[in-house]
This record gives structure tokens, C-alpha cells and sequence, in this order.
């Protein structure tokens, strides 16, 4: 867990210990009563308070562990100002987090000597103008502390047992950050080591207002400088690879901490679980991938409006101003494949399985850069890879508009599923688009039709009802070969005479005359529709 400045020094210390701001302390009824002045070291009143410590000991800063405030009267510092000076140095090389001074007959009014050397040590330092009871104090302020410390404990083990029962339960990782959100009460995001985002959970608005400027937040969080942001590590065996923040957590801080932890350590849980393919999961490293395709699949199903989506593409790392986005979806066997080529020639973009053999890609590209001879690039070196020669490559024309991207997504993912319908007979150029795949395109787009359906069935009754189901795939070949008999027999490794058998067959069932065009053609259309709705 990432530790901040005031509990870095002391490793003994337990870091999700709950603790009162010295500011806090000061604002309590029975404190109030003492009439308390902050003499020096205002700037440093956001301490944490640990414990509360009544001591009159000279030296008192052996006996400190850090973060106590220390209540006196100081009464044996009284007529020497060297002891007060040095006094005053021991809680600080102590680590207290401030010192109150009830004035009275040793002290009558603040001692020059400490005020000075608590304002050097930057200390805070508070004199009390009235006789106050410290035992009362330090009731309030311990019993506080108790409190909180029992809720921060409560919390962390409901919330392991959650958990670890979601994991148990082979929940995804999502289900996890959602409970962890839930919890919160606050944005939950997830990034690698280099900020960039990997996973999110928590109210979608919120959520948004986060990634929108994440840059500058993610480094005010690496500093410790934002208010409410805790950070926890990913990471085992000595490797880190990732941080968990809650983004603006509002409870108390111990809490938080504890929160973040035990989120940490279910996500690690989760991620090794996962490795060996198991739990819904991934192997390690696919962060990355579960991120892409989050962002790809809301803008192919259009589920969250595209401008919703930038400040998400920008905060996993895809550059989005003044860019050209080229669409495209790839038909592979093996769904990785497409990411490491992407990395391997340096292309921007993300890459991510949508589902089955389908893999989205989305390049972003400059605006000088020529997005069609970069599109074939890496169209041709995909397809050069080892068993990648039936890989479909398809795409869209690029979009100068990052609202354009889902319509050209579901446009590209068009195109390849109507040329992996011809793949029997056609060999695809490296990019297929649009305007390649006539007809065969046309047909999937109607495919859902009612009439199209009906005209299907009624065309391909004879066939799709009958006992030999092998002559539906030489129709189709016949068909997709410009009825070309040679071919069709060399497809199907038979002779001449056994596919002219085949063809009397084929057409004695459906009852059309295959060397008239327009029948051919309507049987043609009808088995192209019957194929897109099978697909």
C-alpha cells in the first residue's frame, strides 16, 4: 500500500491505524471549553492525530511512537529555556503530532522559547487560555479513536468476506470493482503503472468526471496531494503492475485505507485464479485487453453515446485529439494476434475481441498520415503471420469525427461477416470494404426481413427438408463459382458425372432450371439470406 509522508517513517506503525486531524481535535465542545490558541505550526494542523499523551517528563519523547498529541502544563520546563527548546525538538524528532500547553502558574502566558522552536520544527503548538481537565480530553479523543478503529476493522472484514465470496463464486472482475464502488461510496479506477486506465466501477457520471481530466488527477494522487484520493498496490511475489484509487473517498481515511487494501488483495487474488483460466478471467497481462474491450464493445453496441466514451478511450492511452479513427474488424482465429501486430509496427490504436472470432480494432491515426496505406500495412502483416492466410482484414473509411466511430465499427463488422459467408469461393484482398462485397453485403443487411426469410424458405424448401443435407454446400459452391461444374467438382473432390447427378438432384428438388440465369440467380439470393441468418 502506498504510504503517504506522515506514515512512511515509522514501518511499525500500522498504516490503516484511524486517526483525528490536530484541526479536528481543536474543533471538540470539550476542547473549545479551554479556549485553545494555535500559537505555531498552523500550516500543519491536517496532522493525524493517533493518541493522546498526558505527560509532564522532561523527557517525554522517548516514550513517543509518532503521531500523539502531547497535553502538558510544563511545569518542569518552567525558569529554563534551554529544556524548553530542547523540549520541544524531542517531539519533534518523535513525530508528535502536536503539543498543547494548558497556561497557569508555570506558564502564564506562551513561552517564547517554544513557540519559536515549534514554528522552526514546523510542530503545532496550542496553548489552552483556560484550566482545562485533560482527562477528559483524552476520553473524548481515545474513545473516538476506538470507535473509528472498530468500524475501520468491521468494514474491512465485511468486505473481505464479500470478496472473497464473489471470487469463490467466480465472479469477473467487474463484479468485484462494483462492490468495492458500492463501498466506497466513490469512483474505483484501476491503472497500470503508467496511469493508464484499465478498469473503473462506481457511478457512471462520476465516473466520467474523473477520466475527463486524469492526467493532472493521476499525478495529484502519485503526490499525495489530493484530498481523498487512496491509492493501494497490485501486485505479488515482489512484482508490482497496477494501482487501485478510490477517487475522492469521503470517510474516514483509516477506512478507506482498509477499503483499498482489501480490494488489492482480491484483485490480485482474482488475477492469479485467473491465470489458469478459471473464473471467467484472463491470464495475466489482459487488463490491458478487458479494458479495450469494454471501450470497443460500448461503441460497437452503441450502449453509452460515443462522446460519453472519450474521456474513457483518453484515459486508457488512445490519443483522440485531432486524430483520424480508422474502424476496423478482423476475422482471426487468433484473437490476440491483432493486438501484437498493432504493438509490433507501432500503429496507435487498441484491439480487443468482440466475440467468437471477431476482433475490433480502432487505429488513431494523425491527420497527414495516410490512413489506407497504413490500414493495408498492417491488414498484410497480420495475414502474413503464421496460419493467418483466411484471416479477414475489414474495414470502414476512416472518421474524422469520434462520433462516427461506432457507426464505421458496425460497418466493418458488416462487411466481414458477409465475406467470411464467401470465403468458399473468393480470396479477400488484404482490406475488404463496403463497395467489395455487392450483393452478398446487401442480402445480410435485409437478412432479419420477414419477407426475405419467407422468400428464403420458400426457395429452399425442397432442399432444406429433404434427407441429403450434402447437396445444400455443392448449391452453394456451384453457385458462388459463377456455376462454374470444374471448379465445383475440384471443390468437392468428386468426378464430373457424380456432380452432374448432384445438380439433376438439386434441381429436381426445388424445381428450377439452374442454367436459366433469373432462376439461378433467385436461388442464388435465397441461399445467400438463408447463410446470413444461419450466421
Amino acid at each position: 500500500m502506498t504510504t503517504t509522508p506522515e506514515t512512511s517513517a515509522r514501518p511499525s506503525r500500522e498504516p490503516w491505524e484511524p486517526a483525528l486531524s490536530v484541526r479536528q481535535v481543536l474543533g471538540l465542545e470539550r476542547v473549545q471549553a479551554g479556549q485553545p490558541e494555535v500559537v505555531a505550526g498552523a500550516h500543519r494542523l491536517d496532522r493525524p492525530v493517533r493518541w493522546v499523551h498526558v505527560a509532564e517528563a522532561a523527557d517525554v519523547g522517548v516514550m513517543l511512537s509518532g503521531g500523539e498529541m502531547v497535553l502538558t502544563t510544563g511545569v518542569l520546563l518552567a525558569g529554563d529555556e534551554d529544556k524548553q527548546g530542547e523540549y520541544v525538538r524531542s517531539l519533534d524528532r518523535a513525530e508528535a503530532a502536536a503539543l498543547v500547553l494548558g497556561l497557569g502558574r508555570a506558564f502564564p502566558a506562551p513561552p517564547e522559547v517554544m513557540r519559536r522552536a515549534a514554528e522552526r520544527c514546523g510542530l503545532p503548538m496550542v496553548v489552552l487560555h483556560r484550566p482545562f481537565p485533560f482527562a477528559e480530553l483524552t476520553e473524548e479523543v481515545q474513545s473516538r479513536l476506538l470507535r473509528r478503529k472498530y468500524a475501520a476493522v468491521s468494514l474491512s472484514e465485511a468486505v473481505r468476506t464479500e470478496l472473497t465470496g464473489l471470487i469463490t463464486a467466480g465472479a469477473p472482475v467487474q463484479r468485484l470493482l462494483d462492490e468495492v464502488a458500492r463501498h466506497a461510496g466513490c469512483p474505483v479506477v484501476v491503472t497500470n503503472l503508467a496511469h493508464r486506465v484499465l478498469a473503473t466501477a462506481g457511478e457512471r457520471a462520476a465516473v466520467d468526471d474523473v477520466l475527463r481530466d486524469w492526467e493532472r488527477i493521476a499525478r495529484q494522487a502519485g503526490a499525495g496531494s489530493a484530498d481523498g484520493w487512496i491509492r493501494a498496490e497490485l501486485g505479488c511475489r515482489g512484482e508490482r503492475w497496477g494501482r487501485l484509487v478510490l477517487c475522492g473517498y469521503g470517510g474516514d481515511r483509516a477506512a478507506g485505507r482498509l477499503l483499498a487494501d482489501r480490494a488489492a488483495e482480491a484483485l490480485v487474488l482474482h488475477r492469479m485464479l485467473a491465470g489458469d483460466g478459471t473464473h471467467g478471467g484472463a491470464s495475466a497481462g489482459s487488463w490491458e485487453e478487458q479494458s479495450a474491450r469494454s471501450l470497443l464493445t460500448d461503441l460497437v453496441t452503441g450502449a453509452v453515446p460515443a462522446r460519453q466514451l472519450l474521456p474513457r478511450a483518453r484515459a486508457a492511452g488512445l490519443p483522440v485529439n485531432r486524430r483520424v479513427f480508422v474502424p476496423l474488424v478482423v476475422r482471426e482465429r487468433e484473437p490476440d494476434r491483432p493486438a501484437r501486430v498493432l504493438r509490433r509496427l507501432g500503429l496507435p490504436g487498441i484491439a480487443a475481441r468482440l466475440a467468437d472470432d471477431h476482433v475490433a480494432v480502432l487505429l488513431s491515426l494523425a491527420p497527414d498520415q495516410d490512413a489506407r496505406a497504413l490500414t493495408a500495412h498492417f491488414a498484410t502483416r497480420l495475414r502474413a503471420e503464421p496460419d493467418a492466410a483466411h484471416t479477414v482484414v475489414a474495414a470502414a473509411d476512416a472518421r474524422a469525427d469520434w462520433t462516427d466511430v461506432p457507426a464505421g465499427l458496425r460497418e466493418a463488422q458488416h462487411v466481414a461477416d458477409a465475406v467470411a459467408d464467401s470465403a468458399t469461393a473468393l480470396d479477400p484482398p488484404p482490406v475488404v470494404r463496403l463497395r467489395d462485397i455487392h450483393l452478398r453485403g446487401l442480402v445480410r443487411l435485409l437478412r432479419d426481413d420477414p419477407h426475405v426469410q419467407s422468400f428464403a424458405e420458400r426457395e429452399l424448401d425442397g432442399l432444406l427438408r429433404g434427407p441429403d443435407q450434402d447437396l445444400l454446400p455443392v448449391l452453394r459452391t456451384y453457385l458462388a463459382t459463377g456455376r462454374n461444374k470444374s471448379r465445383t467438382a475440384q471443390l468437392h473432390h468428386v468426378s464430373r458425372p457424380a456432380l452432374y447427378r448432384r445438380l439433376e438432384a438439386i434441381q429436381g428438388r426445388l424445381g428450377v432450371d439452374l442454367d436459366d440465369f433469373e432462376q439461378a440467380a433467385s436461388v442464388h439470393i435465397a441461399l445467400l439470406a438463408h447463410d446470413a441468418q444461419q450466421g
